[in-house]
């Protein structure tokens, strides 16, 4: 990584990180390519496959690695230095079965058949619960996307937006308003259920190759069981997994870093007798990355460290879960901008990944939760306190 520092505690980290390092340097070549296409990265999660990373976060009771939320932003930082847009797509499904092990909102019977699907099948899956009417979930808008049930069967209307993953996904879990009771309902959808389609509206700046389509669903008729659960107010359980989006774009940034220097230590203009490292404006750019990189990095595994270690006290990170994701998104957004700033005009061509890191790493504003619902919540704690 370039000097920076393994973040690594046991050997089987080491390992991991190992692992997901030669991928990440795999992801690097492909990366450009998937972007200018807006392609997504079937070849990526071909080799993940291969490497067994799919059941990091599945309990070992159910055949998986039993990975802590430690463990899984290890993965997520180092495959996103390759690049993000794969991390964050296997954020989200490493994620979602992280939370559901942790809480087990689903029926035994649910979860243990999509554990071996993905332990022995390596299926993908994620959820898709934004509307273009409701905006982002967080907000509480209730879908309008409806539910009803038929002699036994649900049947399920509606458009979902933003679902990362969608040219590969083999389950959806969808967000639907129950017609009968007006309740909230998670429902797990397979892929090749009638009814079901995606459309290609993913035309963004950023994270392209996520290729977060459209959701089609037509009258689609699904069993009784495909109700997973009815969803309740969210906002007071803490939400871990939700880390695995600052670690991402972390990872992002630690590329641009790297790129940052690797050109200060090659580039001399001919009006120098020297690299452009020698600059003293130069070196204090420099310093000041290493500076922020260092404070988000220590603010996440702390956090994550404690969630993992201490699981009585979780109620008690709900702020600093959310805090994390400010500071450490909002520090890879200056990270990059120092980076760009050191390799001057060239960090705008489009041979240069910097261009990329900068579109993609801003994305990580519109992930959850949202600035200003951080410190809104940040400020209600204080004031009651």
């Amino acid at each position: 990584m370039n000097g920076i520092t393994n973040f690594s505690t046991t050997k089987s980290q080491s390992e991991l990180v190992e692992k997901a390092s030669q991928l990440a340097q795999i992801f690097s070549e492909r990366a450009a390519f998937h972007d200018e296409q807006a392609a997504f990265p079937f070849d990526n999660f071909a080799d993940i496959k291969k490497a067994q990373l799919l059941d990091l976060t599945i309990p070992k009771e159910y055949g998986g690695k039993g990975g802590g939320l430690y463990d899984f932003l290890l993965l997520q930082e180092t495959i996103a230095q390759g690049d993000g847009p794969t991390a964050l797509c296997l954020g989200w499904h490493l994620g979602i079965l992280m939370n559901v092990a942790t809480y087990r909102p689903w029926p035994k019977q649910t979860f243990e058949h999509i554990c071996k699907e993905v332990v022995e099948h390596q299926k993908l899956l994620n959820s898709a619960h934004s509307e273009k009417e409701t905006g982002s979930p967080a907000r509480g808008g209730k879908p309008t996307t409806t539910a009803k049930n038929v002699d036994g069967n649900w049947i399920i209307n509606g458009r979902k937006s933003f679902a990362s993953l969608a040219p590969i996904l083999d389950y959806f879990i969808i967000s639907a308003t129950i017609e009968e009771t007006g309740d909230v309902g998670e429902f797990i959808l397979p892929r090749d259920v009638k009814g079901l389609s995606i459309e290609e509206t993913w035309e963004t700046m950023s994270m392209r190759a996520t290729r977060s389509d459209d959701l089609l669903l037509d009258n689609v008729i699904v069993t009784e069981d495909a109700l997973i659960q009815t969803k309740v107010v969210r906002q007071n359980k803490p939400q871990g997994w939700l880390l695995h989006i600052p670690a991402c774009y972390l990872g992002i940034a630690i590329a641009a870093r790297n790129e940052a220097v690797k050109f200060a230590k090659e580039y001399q203009p001919n009006s120098l007798p020297h690299p452009i490292k020698e600059v003293p404006k130069v070196r204090e750019r420099i310093g000041k990355m290493d500076v922020k990189l260092m404070t988000a990095r220590h603010f996440l595994y702390s956090v994550a460290r404690k969630w993992d270690e201490h699981p009585t006290k979780r109620e008690e990170l709900i702020e600093e879960l959310a805090a994390v994701k400010y500071t450490v998104t909002n520090s890879a957004i200056e990270i990059v901008d120092e980076a760009m700033r050191i390799v001057g005009a060239q960090s705008l061509q489009l041979s240069s990944p910097l261009q990329r890191y900068y579109r993609d790493v801003r994305a990580g504003l519109h992930n959850p939760p949202s600035d200003d619902i951080t410190l809104s919540l940040l400020a209600k704690k204080a004031l009651e306190e």
